[in-house]
């Protein structure tokens, strides 16, 4: 959890539904996430689970219901966000200033991620299991309360998939929230999973 985090971090949708053009995305969800919660948004293809977590990161706006989250957020998704033509280490420096991080924050997540030995390579130069751990290390280096993690498995190899586990296993276990976006379910103990079917609702 940060420390800058007084409370413990807490998450509550209520109700929610998002509407995108003329099409319902989201429906009808209610989801309450507390202080060492790991969730499972699990679904089909299209069903909504990449909106889900855009919408609990604040970049889609609720067309009805409530949000509710007491903590930092950051998100892992398929975008990297990373600047392609600086190295690792810069990369990531840039967003642990960003976030008020510390360089020893910074350095725990490359070591985390197995990423020291790639720090000073430009990050356009990153294979797709490379960026996808480039992409976790950014979340790790935020020190934010609430992790979202959209298809954080794809493109890692096992050892990498562990290295993962361990870091969430030890963000919950300091009183954070992570919601995992995955067609396969984690290979840890999630506090709850939410199933979304195909018109976006959680059954």
């Amino acid at each position: 959890m940060s420390p800058r985090q007084a409370s413990l971090p807490s998450l509550n949708l209520d109700n929610v539904a998002v509407m995108r053009g003329n099409r319902m995305v989201l429906r009808d969800l209610s989801v309450a996430a507390r202080s060492g919660d790991i969730i499972w948004i699990r679904g089909a293809n299209g069903c909504g689970k990449s909106t889900f977590l855009r919408l609990v990161a604040g970049l889609l706006a609720v067309t009805s219901g409530a949000i509710h989250a007491e903590g930092r957020i950051a998100l892992a998704d398929e975008n990297l966000a990373l600047d392609a033509n600086v190295t690792l280490e810069a990369a990531l420096r840039f967003w642990a200033d960003m976030d008020g991080a510390s360089a020893d924050a910074r350095d725990a997540a490359l070591t985390d991620m197995d990423l020291q030995d790639l720090a000073h390579i430009p990050v356009r130069f990153l294979s797709t299991g490379q960026r996808k751990r480039a992409s976790i290390a950014r979340v790790l280096t935020s020190q934010a309360d609430i992790w979202l993690m959209d298809e954080p498995y794809n493109g890692l190899d096992s050892a990498s998939c562990a290295r993962l586990d361990q870091a969430m296993l030890a963000h919950t276990a300091s009183g954070g929230i992570v919601l995992v976006a995955a067609h396969q379910p984690p290979s840890i103990n999630v506090a709850h999973s939410l199933l979304l079917d195909k018109q976006g609702a959680a059954t």
